[in-house]
This record gives C-alpha cells, structure tokens and sequence, in this order.
C-alpha cells in the first residue's frame, strides 16, 4: 500500500497516513496528493477504519507545503501541471473538511501553506510545544490558498489579515487561538496518543492526552493593536494605521508587508474580505483556483520562488513594483470566471470529481 512519498499504515480500527519526504519536510507533490485522496476513498467505504489519521515523517514537521521548485519550474516553461495538481489539492482540502470519520492532524513542527490544506480542515487537529504554523505566501508573490483564506477570514477580529499579510509563522498556542487547530498535546505523548486512537474513540483518546494547561497564545495577546489596524480594506490604509502605531510590533509589521509583492498583497486583502462572506468552504476553494491560476501566469510567483528559494538572494524584483500601481481593476481581474477551466467543487466532498 505504500510508496515512496506516502506510507499507508493500519493499526486497530485506525488508517494512518504519514508524509514521507522528510529531507523536504514532507512537502507536497501531485502524486502524494492524489494518493491521500484514494486512501481516504478507501478507508471512508471500509467498515474496519474508524479513524484516520496525518502525521509527518522525520522531526521537522508534518509538511512544508506544496513543492514550489515544481511550481517554478512549470510556471517558467508556461505548463499545466501545476494547474492540475491545484485542482486536485483543492479538492483534497474540500474532501477532508467534509469526512464523515474522524480525520485527526498531528500538526507537530513545521505546517506551511499545503501542509494548512491537510490538516487545518481535519475534525481533530493537534499541535504541539513545537508546533509552527504559516501561510507564507505573499512572500514568494503569492496568495494564502488550500482553503486559507476561508480559516483565516474566520479567525477572531483581525489576527487572521495580520498572519496572511505578514506571512510570518504562529505557535500551536497561537493557531488554537486562530481557529487553525483544537488541542494542545507534549510531543512526548504522540507515540502514546497513536497507540490509543488504534482502540479507542478518537475524540476521546484526544482529549485524554490534551493539556488543560498550555503556553497563552502571544498573537491573541495583541488583539487591540492588530484589530484597529487591519480593520480597513486597503493595503495602503492598514499600512498607514501600523506606521502611525506607538506598538514596536507594528511597525515590525508594517516593514515586514512592505517587503511582499504589492500584487500578492492586494490579492490578499482582497481573497480574505471575499471569504469572510462566502458560503462554504467549496467557494471560497473556487475562488483561490481562480486567483491562483492568474498568479501563476504573472510575473510576481516564479520571481519570488526563484528570490526565495532557487537563487536565495531574498531580493525580488515585483512587478509592479509599488502599490500604487496596483489597481482595483487589476485586482478584480483575477477573480473573474474561468470559464470551461473552473474548479467545480459541488460533488468534490463525496468522493467524486466533476
């Protein structure tokens, strides 16, 4: 049942699920996509699992997200993979929000973008003392997808514009206060909490490891700044609130989204003002494929993968290069239909595609 990206294991009524790219930090490919999605087919019809569960090989992380080197390589030579593995991750991220057994995430160490996808959606998500949780992508001229900007939207008062736009990485404390994950478990108890989801109801094999107790969430300790300052629906008016507050951390902030691509960022604000209206989780999927497609045809994401990860000089060239030149016409372009191309999610959550 294995290959050599994911491993398939079965323990009790228990169907586990482990990432096995741990030199890339489990980071996700088309093929590991695909093979999440026909082992959840055939768990969710085999009245032996009643329990399914992700976990991440190695001791970085469960997943670093998606695999942007392939990105690039298919955004400069204009291929479709890309498109195509999008349009299965997507439909991943719907098919596990919508589970109907217990689907439990052990997001221990490093999640990040794709990595979100596979596990914030989950019914049972678990973090740890070492838990980091991001949605990096405007630094790479991006926009968060998998389903963020419908987790984030919902994140209490403004935390979740603050993390999409900063891009920077939260604790598990933290990603409990946003929405983004349940219970708060030692790391040293994983191997004991697997052993017991193997036997026992999952919700209460989880809770039984769960600490009552567990470090405050620093990001919801800044709510009164971070709310009055991403309260606007403009980049330049939220950049215009954090310069003019006395808060150090704000204008950490401020510096911080003043170095992403100004596209990425308007895109961004956009998306997450969308999807704190939208009706499912399914639309809002739909509306990242969109944004995500034109993203991938423009000039701002293969230069920040190159920036970031392929030449690490951390010096992108945007383009436009300020956020004037960005208009609302611009930005409402990458919304529009995509005609015979568009993600139709409707019958995604039953385990069949469109």
């Amino acid at each position: 049942m294995d290959n050599d990206d994911i491993l398939l294991r079965r323990d009790g009524h228990l169907g586990h699920i482990i990432l096995n790219r741990p030199k890339a930090i489990n980071a996700l490919t088309h093929a590991m996509v695909t093979r999440i999605a026909a082992a959840l087919e055939d768990w969710e019809h085999d009245d032996s699992v009643d329990t399914v569960m992700l976990t991440g090989a190695g001791e970085r992380g469960l997943c670093a997200g998606g695999d942007i080197v392939a990105i690039h390589r298919d955004a400069v030579n204009h291929g479709t993979e890309t498109e195509r593995f999008w349009a299965d991750e997507y439909r991943l991220n719907a098919r596990i929000a919508h589970y109907p057994k217990p689907y439990i995430a052990v997001m221990d160490g490093l999640v990040l973008g794709g990595g979100v996808g596979v596990s914030a959606h989950g019914s049972l998500r678990v973090v740890t003392e070492r838990t980091k949780v991001g949605m990096p992508e405007t630094s790479i001229g991006f926009v968060p997808d998998v389903g963020g900007t419908h987790l984030l939207s919902r994140a209490p008062g403004e935390l979740g514009t603050h993390v999409a736009l900063t891009a920077g990485t939260v604790s598990g404390s933290d990603a409990i206060a946003l929405g983004l994950a349940d219970h708060f478990v030692d790391s040293s108890a994983l191997p004991s909490l697997m052993e017991a989801l193997a036997w026992e109801n999952a919700a209460e094999a989880v809770r039984s490891f769960a600490r009552d107790y567990f470090p405050p969430a620093a990001l919801a300790g800044d709510r009164d700044w971070i709310d009055g300052c991403y309260a606007f629906d403009t980049i330049e008016e939220i950049l215009d609130a954090l310069h003019a507050s006395k808060v150090p951390a704000a204008q950490a902030a401020a510096e911080s989204i003043l170095a992403k691509s100004p596209t990425a960022l308007k895109l961004t604000l956009e998306s997450l003002r969308r999807a704190r209206t939208s009706g499912s989780l399914a639309e809002t999927l739909e509306q990242e494929y969109r944004v995500s497609l034109r993203c991938l045809a423009g000039p701002d994401l293969a230069e920040g993968i190159r920036s970031q990860v392929i030449g690490k000089d951390r010096r992108p060239q945007w383009s436009p290069a300020t956020l004037d030149a960005v208009s609302a016409a611009d930005v409402a372009s990458y919304f529009s239909g995509l005609g015979p191309r568009e993600l139709r999610l409707a019958t995604a959550v039953s385990g069949t595609t469109p």
